[in-house]
């Protein structure tokens, strides 16, 4: 039954990128991502609804639809960073595939802009400042929480008791899960399951899985290892194709190799949060010193 609604989806998620051939989505605004959001309240007004979590720092609304009403309340978050389109049309084509087929059991939520100016200005900073290095971590962080949007989001994810969450970005393929910051203690007490969670999320795009800190660089204060470490949410990254400034072609294909992924990670993750959160290692302080391959 799994394998027939991941097929299902796959024709929804190639129906959207046939769609999209007539949009440059380099030129697209905010506006027009919250027209779209709109456009799938009015399709399926029994599944979806539009929310807002909040303003940013400049007052903009950070919208994204709401779909289900399962008791399992899961996450998808594109766009931390302004200049990655590329994960803000995998996020919309996601939202199109749930909207039109929700998740069985899940109340989920997709959010495809959270850094709205730097999306708009296509810049990978808010107010100067790194998004997904704003949140609290064990190790440090480059906020805390100096902007409202990634506040709004930490609000939101407690409020909503999230269990699953994926961000979305682009590039250097990857599926990655926690812990990826300033430490040689990468491993949860979940190892094992989300390496078993990593490897379903990437049965399509056949992205390489691992914990950014030894497969692409650790990054403290990051979304993944905050929703983790602090409520035991079980949260995935996905980096996304092989460029910040991918065409059509390429957009297209992020969106077959990572929207059956996502939806695949949704439904097999466990129902409730991890119990066993907290870090127990040591932080090294020495391994952020590494050189980074995609900014």
């Amino acid at each position: 039954m799994l394998h027939s609604k991941i097929f299902a989806s796959l024709l929804l998620v190639l129906g959207f990128a046939s769609s999209a051939l007539a949009v440059d989505p380099f030129n697209r605004k905010y506006s027009d991502i919250q027209a779209d959001l709109r456009m799938l309240e009015s399709r399926y007004p029994q599944n979806v609804e539009v929310f807002s979590i909040g303003v940013n720092d400049t007052g903009q609304k950070i919208e994204g639809i709401k779909v289900g009403s399962g008791r399992m309340h899961s996450l998808v978050v594109g766009t931390h960073h302004g200049n990655e389109y590329g994960s803000t049309e995998v996020a919309l084509a996601f939202a199109h595939s749930v909207a039109e087929a929700p998740i069985t059991g899940q109340t989920v939520f997709v959010i495809p802009v959270l850094n709205v100016s730097g999306y708009n200005a296509r810049q990978r900073q808010e107010m100067g400042r790194d998004p997904n290095r704003d949140y609290v971590g064990p190790c440090g962080t480059g906020g805390p929480f100096k902007l409202r949007s990634t506040k709004a989001l930490a609000d939101f994810i407690a409020r909503e008791n999230i269990i699953a969450s994926a961000t979305l970005h682009t590039f250097s393929p990857f599926v990655l899960y926690p812990w990826g910051f300033s430490t040689k203690d990468t491993k949860t007490e979940y190892n094992d399951l989300y390496i078993q969670l990593a490897r379903a999320a990437a049965v399509e795009s056949k992205y390489p899985i691992g914990n950014s800190t030894d497969e692409l660089y650790p990054a403290d204060g990051c979304y993944e290892d905050y929703a983790m470490w602090k409520h035991g949410i079980w949260s995935l990254l996905f980096e996304m194709g092989s460029s910040h400034s991918p065409g059509q072609a390429a957009i297209d294909e992020m969106i077959r190799g990572n929207v059956p992924g996502l939806r695949r990670f949704l439904a097999q993750a466990p129902t409730s949060r991890a119990e066993k959160h907290a870090f127990t290692g040591k932080c090294d302080t020495n391994k952020n010193r590494r050189v980074r391959v995609d900014e």
